[in-house]
């Protein structure tokens, strides 16, 4: 295990500080907030330390209320909504400095046997083929709106090796293309020890979620985003179904669509798949998409 996944995995372990009350870090952010897949991951795992092992999420529902600040600790509070023979519902809200900064709800089911089916696995070149996302970024330096915002993004990305099987948004600024992104992910090193277990796994792919899931809604309007200045934006709310096993540390495609935005908002849809095909996890969020004023 390399350090920076060592360094997430350790983010992701919170610190309990009374029956159902834990305390998590947050990374030095290259915006004035906390990235919203930290909070989300995090707010699961306090989830997860109240329900047993055999008893994995199998769905999470959020809102981001307000911003997050990256310099203080945040406090996660866990309410035991239900706890049934097959399911069980958790509810937590995350604070900082007296208010809360994000809500969730997530139901977690023992293991049953039923129906089956699932859509394909869309097509995809090998993550090999393809160049990781800190060889990538320099090649597009001169389109992000400040020179160190290139190397801020890949230190906020370094635990997980990114690969994305198209131009990314901030690359085709000025060029609507198909809104439509596709990106394979895995950690930077293998899960191992203590950490190597389901939820862990679940709450990482749960971290990853939020990094590329708006880029599809970019796509459909040739707008780069934030890191070109020519988009602000934020996520909303934030839903996922996990529907089978998978291992972060494992090649993850996470194939994304955005059928409108309006009113500001833009709306986005991932699946996330096993590299053997199998459908892991759905995705739905909805964010913040603004033009700044005096921005083409």
């Amino acid at each position: 295990m390399n350090e920076t996944l060592h360094y997430l995995l350790d983010l992701l372990d919170l610190e309990r500080i009374e029956q159902d009350i834990f305390r998590g870090d947050s990374h030095a952010s290259v915006i004035p907030r906390v990235f919203g897949g930290q909070v989300a991951a995090q707010a699961l795992v306090a989830a997860c330390r109240t329900v047993p092992e055999d008893r994995p999420p199998h769905s999470l529902h959020s809102y981001f209320l307000r911003p997050g600040d990256p310099g203080a600790p945040i406090v996660y509070t866990v309410d035991r909504i239900r706890d049934g023979r097959s399911f069980t519902t958790r509810r937590v809200v995350a604070v900082q400095h007296g208010q809360p900064i994000f809500h969730l709800s997530a139901s977690f089911q023992a293991h049953e046997e039923g129906l089956e089916h699932q859509e394909p696995m869309p097509a995809a070149p090998d993550p090999e083929t393809l160049p990781r996302a800190e060889e990538l970024m320099p090649k597009y330096r001169h389109l992000f709106f400040h020179e160190d915002v290139a190397r801020l993004v890949l230190e906020a990305r370094r635990a997980i090796d990114l690969r994305y099987v198209a131009e990314p948004p901030f690359a085709t600024k000025g060029e609507p293309r198909e809104p439509r992104s596709q990106v394979w992910f895995r950690t930077n090193g293998r899960v191992t020890g203590g950490h190597d277990n389901p939820a862990v796994h679940i709450c990482l792919a749960t971290y990853v979620s939020d990094m590329t899931l708006l880029d599809s809604v970019l796509m459909a309007h040739g707008r780069g985003g934030w890191t070109t200045g020519d988009v602000v934006g934020a996520s909303l709310d934030h839903a996922m179904w996990f529907h089978r096993p998978l291992r972060a540390d494992e090649w993850l495609l996470y194939d994304t669509e955005s059928p409108t935005s309006q009113n500001g908002r833009g709306l986005a849809r991932g699946r996330i798949f096993t590299r053997d095909g199998k459908l892991a996890v759905s995705v739905i969020q909805e964010g913040v998409v603004r033009v700044p004023r005096g921005a083409s």
